[in-house]
């Protein structure tokens, strides 16, 4: 077998690209992440609108988005915007997805991941999109992360046979919201999603998911998934696992620091193996992958990107959404299939509580 090196890691950016963005958030991720990716792939941001008017004026003066509304209704109510991004928590998400809705110009939605804080309200959003016509994208941001993406390549080509095990180790201290406080639903929710999903696009859907989770010692408020081990189990004997480690040792109380994320994939004709740039924002620090394959034997090959996950991953998830609107066609990051992540998620909780593995079919029979 001959080994093509384009692994694309890249994705096809969208032929049409000027359609009228309007942004719902000015925070962090969207200040410095959504509009510094749009502005990097030339995608035409044309109003903002945020909780605090300040900082969406703020924003906008930065990164140079024309338009400023001091309310998010009065932004839906603008005409002019085709397509609707929002980076809002994800227990506000909903409502403002609803009110689209109601306006026809909006053609299409980019929502922040997780879509709601369940899998109920969360299937709500999606039936509701459905029935008005409009395409909604989830910012399952993570698939596009450079590394993976050219995973999936690898796995497609078939260089590394049949998969046998796949893993991610996450060693990382993230800086929780205010709003995450607020939940009764943590890790899995806000970070171990983007691993739940990954999995997802990498290998499909799992039969089952088991879970064992424990507070984190270091996070100060109520919460019952801080660090959480969880196994995810194929029918064709495939397992995926992975180690969520949100305290990471005393990293921040006096102890020197080792903050990682790693993947692996061992297949029956090769194996891949990689880290994600991540832990290292705000310096820009490429994700990186190896791989060995039994068609190329005793050597391993070792791709090089510039591209850092953030921002310029979000360049493709935006773009994906942009591209199906142009082609009239569903998106890979449509709501519908972020339905089974968002069940998958359920799965996690329900493991937690009930001390078994869960089906995520169990939570979508539920509510079929």
């Amino acid at each position: 077998m001959a080994i093509d090196l384009n692994l694309e890691h890249l994705p096809v950016p969208p032929g049409k690209k000027d359609f009228r963005i309007g942004a719902v958030g000015a925070g962090f991720i969207m200040r410095d992440i959504h509009l510094v990716a749009y502005q990097n792939a030339g995608f035409k941001v044309v109003a903002i609108a945020s909780r605090d008017p300040a900082t969406a004026r703020a924003t906008a003066e930065l990164r140079g988005v024309p338009k400023v509304y001091d309310t998010w209704q009065e932004l839906l109510a603008d005409d002019s915007i085709e397509v609707l991004d929002v980076a809002v928590p994800p227990h506000a998400q909903p409502e403002i997805v609803h009110a689209a809705l109601r306006h026809p110009h909006i053609r299409g939605i980019l929502a922040q991941k997780p879509l709601a804080t369940n899998y109920r309200n969360a299937s709500e959003v999606v039936l509701a999109c459905e029935r008005a016509g409009v395409r909604l994208g989830v910012n399952q941001n993570m698939r596009y992360d450079q590394s993976i993406r050219a995973l999936k390549t690898v796995l497609r080509r078939g260089y590394l046979g049949e998969p046998v095990l796949g893993t991610i180790e996450m060693r990382a201290i993230p800086h929780w919201k205010p709003w995450s406080q607020n939940y009764d639903r943590l890790t899995l929710l806000v970070m171990s999603i983007h691993h739940l999903d990954c999995f997802r696009f990498l290998f499909g859907d799992p039969e089952s998911v088991y879970v064992s989770a424990r507070q984190d010692p270091r996070t100060d408020f109520p919460h019952r998934d801080g660090i959480a081990l969880y196994i995810l189990e194929y029918a064709n004997g495939l397992r995926a696992a992975a180690w969520d480690d949100v305290w990471a040792g005393p990293a921040r109380e006096g102890g020197a620091g080792d903050l990682y994320i790693k993947w692996r994939v061992e297949g029956t004709a090769g194996m891949a193996q990689g880290t994600i740039g991540w832990p290292g924002y705000p310096a820009r620090v490429p994700s990186t992958m190896q791989f060995t394959t039994r068609a190329q034997p005793g050597c391993w090959i070792s791709p090089t990107w510039p591209q850092a996950w953030f921002p310029d991953a979000f360049e493709g998830t935006m773009g994906e959404l942009l591209s199906s609107l142009e082609e009239g066609r569903d998106s890979v990051i449509s709501g519908r299939d972020n339905l089974n992540t968002m069940a998958l998620v359920e799965a996690c909780y329900r493991s937690i509580d009930q001390h078994r593995p869960v089906r995520p079919a169990e939570i979508k029979e539920e509510y079929a």
